[in-house]
Formats: C-alpha cells, structure tokens, sequence
C-alpha cells in the first residue's frame, strides 16, 4: 500500500497530461527524463521538450538523455532506486534499462494492442478506417509494443475526425489509464492479458513516400489518409508538377468523375477517386496560405488533373 516511487519518461505534449496526473497521484516522481534541449531554427536557443518544460514547472528533477545505452544513463537511473518507471512517447529503451526497477517497466500505448504497434498508431488506425480505437498500458519488454497488457480504455472515432482530434482525446484519456495501471501495481492487484501476436497490425513511420494520396482508391480511402495526415505530416499530392498538401475533405456522392478530374459544383471543389468522389475543403500549394476549395476554383485550373 506504500507510495511508490517512479521515474518518468517522455518528450511530446502527449505525455504531459500523464505526467500531471502521476504529480497529482499519492506516487512519488523521482525523476522526469526526456529527450536533450533542441534548437527550433537555426538562430533560436536550445529549447526543452514539452514534458521536460512541464517537469521543471512542477519543480521536478529532471535528466535529458539522448543515448539510452549509454553506462552514465543506466549508473543515473540505479542511482535513483525506483520502484517503476512509467514511460510515454519516449526512445525505444533496451532491456537492461527496462530490468532496473523491481516492478518493472510500463508504457502508454496510443491503440487497441496489439492492433497498431509501431511509430504513429492514431494516424494508421484513421488512414484504416477504424470506427474504434483507444490506449493501453503495458509492460515494456525487449520486442516493441509487445508485453502483458495492464489496461485499455476505448473511444469511437468520428467519421470525420482528424488524427489531431484524437490525439488530443487520447492523450486525456491515456493519463488516467496510466494512474489507474499504476495504483493496481502499487496494491499488487495486476491481472495481466498477453498479447496475441495474430492479431497485431503495424503503424510504420510515416514518411513522403507513404503519406501520398492515390486518387485510384475509393473516396472513403482518400478521406481516411487526408484526415488521418491531419495535422501533421499532411496528405499531399501533385497539381501541375507542384507539391500540394490536402488537409480537410469529406466524401461526397453524385459524381462520376476519372480519378484525380477536377470540378467546381454547387460550392464546391470535387476530386474523383477509383469509386465515389471527394470534396478538397482545405489545401495549400507551396509559397502560398491554406486555401479553401472556392479560393482554389477562384484562382487556379481545374483542367489540371491530380496525381
């Protein structure tokens, strides 16, 4: 029933509202450790991660690292004698550092494990066309996104809903997941379920060549990309030889056009698709400002077909 004593790992902002929670908690936060200070353009000062800026406004120790094999990183870490470390959005950590505390390590996992282990599980689960997805809680083991599941909690994913919007529901959500996880390890109340790897689905890094859209795909696929690249790092394609990024579309129906053929109808900018067609309601071509499909009609050809 002791308080126990935790070190906490992570760099993004989706990992700050976990680590406010635990602050909260009657659990003990050793030490926050997260990714170096880095610069944001060439001339800017080196600046902190979102949790490592959050840790010092909390008045919480804090240790950057950028190499977690280094010995001086594993010397740090046994110094501190934690009972758990609770890691969020963090560096793949290797074994020897997963072993050190005496209850293990545990991770928030933005999916439904084992559907969706990888890199960018709330894109690939919109790009897939869930209707559902949610968070997990996990212990780490040497194989990524692959040990005994603590928790999961569930949420619906809109038809229109972007990665951005999820991303900010589920990192909500993962927060209280994760005190939830912690308090049953603390009361030693854990009752694990193994992963079926069977069942697992990946979510790769998402890179240029994989975040293109093909028109050649149904509309309901060419939506699902465009909102699941939402925010960031954008659906893109091209028109007339120049890079266009696609933010905001909707199916719609009632149009028979050849993929990537271009129309303006009833106030609105219509893109055909291997089946059905799509409505571009925000893009941006390069040196200009995101533009609305009207302000595109307005000012650009749409004999011009995207590919």
């Amino acid at each position: 029933m002791n308080p126990l004593k935790i070190v906490f790992m992570g760099s993004p902002d989706f990992a700050v509202p976990t680590l406010d929670r635990l602050s909260e908690s009657r659990h003990e936060i050793l030490c926050v450790v997260s990714g170096t200070d880095k610069r944001r353009n060439r001339r800017g000062k080196p600046v902190p991660t979102a949790v490592k800026k959050r840790a010092l406004e909390l008045e919480l120790p804090t240790l950057d690292v950028d190499d977690v094999k280094s010995d001086r990183f594993e010397e740090e870490l046994k110094k501190l004698d934690a009972d758990l470390f609770v890691v969020v959005a963090f560096k793949i950590l290797p074994p020897n550092i997963l072993e050190i505390p005496e209850k293990g390590s545990i991770n928030l996992h933005a999916s439904l494990l084992p559907k969706y282990r990888g890199a960018a599980p709330i894109h690939w689960a919109i790009i897939r066309g869930e209707k559902e997805t949610g968070c997990t809680v996990f212990f780490l083991e040497k194989s990524v996104d692959t040990g005994n599941v603590i928790g999961r909690v569930k949420t619906s994913i809109k038809p229109n809903e972007t990665t951005g919007d999820l991303y900010e529901r589920l990192k909500d959500m993962g927060a209280e997941l994760v005190v939830d996880s912690v308090e049953k390890i603390a009361v030693d109340n854990v009752d694990t379920i193994e992963q079926n790897d069977e069942e697992a689905t990946s979510a790769p890094k998402l890179f240029r060549e994989n975040t293109k859209l093909d028109f050649d795909q149904s509309a309901q696929d060419v939506h699902n990309k465009i909102r699941g690249l939402n925010p960031f790092p954008k659906a893109w394609c091209n028109y007339d030889g120049e890079k266009m990024n696609v933010y905001k579309s909707e199916v719609v129906t009632g149009y028979r056009l050849e993929p990537g053929e271009l129309t303006w109808d009833d106030g609105k900018l219509i893109v055909g698709c291997g089946s059905g067609a799509v409505q571009l309601k925000e893009i941006q071509l390069p040196g200009t400002k995101k533009l609305s499909g009207q302000d595109f009609a307005n000012g650009y050809d749409l004999s011009k077909v995207l590919d």
